[in-house]
């Protein structure tokens, strides 16, 4: 049965964290309090018919002693003792978790709660900036990521403590504002009678803009996906280059909203797996001017610095830092936690 513990002071080492996607499951090691992270594998979810038997596939390449904790951040809510991703076919269950891997604790994460934990431990070496700006010490953070969907988590420090707030701020309103929107925006398919920003701010949604963005400019194009844009803008492709200019400017928009909204002084942080493709976009200025037109607040706005996150692994970085220092961070654990004794005391 799920525990209702608020909290924990310490976890059983060696521990596995594994970030779960509805693409990919991505897991690595964490000997002890002091260890690095040891990431073991990346695999296809579509290779393993469940979390298990991708598990004991990533074990089964180290000789190195089995874990006895498991800390999962997956994409979908936690909602019960069986989680379904929301893009595999996957069902998440801790309890089979917990017989098939002889676990002794198991705690389930979002996956932006584990991009979030990530942000007080990314280093500079970590990160590019985009813009102006300087990071203030011990100040609310935010990160948005743009991947399969769009997804958004805050870190707030309080009372000494780092406390993830995950959410759906992914499908906040996205509208018109320079005239050239207004010529796109009319030829956005609208999804439940709207557009929100994974709809078009997204891996899927990528496609939808396109389609948009050729329509105001009365051509036709028929990209079937992210990657056949990404490839299509670096070849030159007109449609492409407009949809990432109008993709990045959208972006910096919603970026900026979130940094008003929690003034997020601490930074906001881009990461997820469109990313990479478009970095050059995203530092060539509109993400940063759209990031900054925030009358009356420019100036507030123009001081928070973002970020494009280049650790190959934030996530799994973020749930190996929860599992070194469980007392830094102020993690809700009520409903998310089961262990192999149900009575046993955190």
């Amino acid at each position: 049965m799920t525990t209702s513990l608020p909290s924990a002071k310490s976890f059983a080492f060696p521990v596995l964290v594994a970030d779960i996607g509805g693409t990919n499951a991505r897991f690595a090691l964490v000997d002890h309090g002091q260890a690095e992270t040891d990431v073991l594998a990346s695999v296809a979810t579509a290779d393993h018919p469940d979390i298990v038997p991708a598990i004991d596939a990533a074990l089964a390449k180290t000789a190195r002693t089995a874990p006895r904790t498991a800390i999962v951040a997956v994409a979908g809510p936690v909602t019960g003792d069986r989680i379904p991703l929301t893009n595999a076919d996957w069902v998440i269950e801790p309890l089979k978790m917990i017989a098939g891997l002889g676990l002794e604790d198991v705690i389930i994460l979002n996956d932006f709660e584990a991009q979030a934990l990530a942000l007080p431990v990314l280093k500079d070496s970590d990160t590019d900036q985009i813009g102006s700006g300087a990071a203030r010490p011990d100040s609310t953070k935010f990160v948005l990521g743009p991947g399969t969907g769009l997804g958004a988590g805050a870190m707030i420090h309080a009372a000494d403590m780092w406390i993830p707030v995950p959410g759906e701020g992914g499908h906040v309103e996205l509208g018109p504002v320079s005239a050239e929107d207004y010529r796109i925006w009319p030829h956005i398919e609208r999804v439940g009678g709207r557009i929100g920003a994974e709809q078009v701010l997204s891996g899927t949604g990528l496609p939808r803009l396109a389609r948009a963005v050729a329509a105001a400019m009365s051509l036709e194009r028929n990209f079937s996906s992210a990657a056949d844009i990404t490839v299509a803008a670096d070849a030159g492709d007109a449609v492409a280059v407009k949809t990432l200019e109008v993709f990045a400017s959208g972006l910096g928009r919603v970026a900026g909203d979130f940094a008003l909204s929690l003034l997020a002084r601490g930074g906001v942080y881009i990461t997820g797996g469109v990313t990479p493709h478009i970095a050059r976009f995203l530092t060539s200025g509109a993400f940063r001017a759209s990031f900054e037109a925030k009358a009356p607040h420019e100036t507030l706005v123009r001081s928070i610095p973002t970020f494009i996150v280049r650790h190959p692994n934030p996530a799994l970085e973020g749930l190996a830092a929860f599992a070194r220092t469980p007392h830094r961070f102020a993690v809700d654990m009520a409903g998310r936690r089961w262990r192999a004794n149900a009575q046993a005391s955190a």
